[in-house]
């Protein structure tokens, strides 16, 4: 049971992917979002060769907990993925991941060029990694 992470930006999409057993995690690919139509396709397409049963999207609620005008184009993200791929999507919160995500890559000692490359990618492995933890189903993988 494979499942994708995806951080949703403007310009740019962080895909990470978990292992079969849904314990692992690593950065997969950052895509730029246009064409609407090539991103999408290389989703699918991802989610075919990965074999992915569950899609994670980071949402970006607001430090109180309420939607904004970024919240709300995940939400238009997610419908038009959803006309796509077959797999279930769920959003999770992602506030302050891409801090962790940059902490994470000055650990392994990227330099500014690869942190700036990859920093969409690592936002979305913090994101399936604190879902993973946080998921009681995923409890029962172990």
């Amino acid at each position: 049971m494979r499942i994708l992470a995806i951080d949703y930006g403007e310009k740019r999409l962080g895909l990470a992917i978990s292992d079969e057993l849904a314990m692992m995690v690593r950065p997969l690919v950052t895509l730029l979002r246009t064409p609407k139509e090539k991103s999408f396709s290389q989703i699918k397409n991802y989610i075919k060769e990965f074999e992915v049963s569950k899609i994670v999207v980071g949402f970006p609620l607001r430090l109180d907990g309420t939607k904004g005008d970024s919240a709300i184009k995940v939400e238009k993200f997610i419908s038009e993925l959803q006309l796509i791929v077959s797999c279930p999507i769920i959003t999770w919160n992602e506030q302050l991941t891409s801090h962790e995500a940059e902490e994470r890559m000055l650990q392994r000692g990227l330099n500014k060029a690869q942190r700036q490359a990859q920093i969409d990618q690592f936002a979305a492995l913090v994101i399936l990694e604190d879902y993973l933890s946080n998921n009681s189903e995923n409890s029962n993988l172990h």
